[in-house]
């Protein structure tokens, strides 16, 4: 897939576990894990927004595009 995502970069940066990224965010641990490992299908930009807002970083941060063709 195209989409890479980069949601464990951020969360390092930003010194916070996915456990506390969840609680912030009131998303389920096991919907951030699926995001992260970059299996996840699609995103709400809900969902979006409010993880930038706890991470305080614009959506390019989280997600990026490959545009490489394998």
């Amino acid at each position: 897939m195209p989409i890479i995502t980069k949601l464990d970069l951020m969360l390092s940066k930003r010194k916070m576990s996915l456990t506390e990224l969840s609680e912030r965010v009131d998303i389920t641990i096991a919907n951030l894990s699926i995001l992260k490992s970059g299996k996840a299908k699609a995103i709400r930009f809900s969902t979006l927004e409010a993880i930038c807002k706890e991470l305080n970083c614009k959506p390019g941060d989280i997600l990026d595009f490959n545009n490489k063709h394998e």
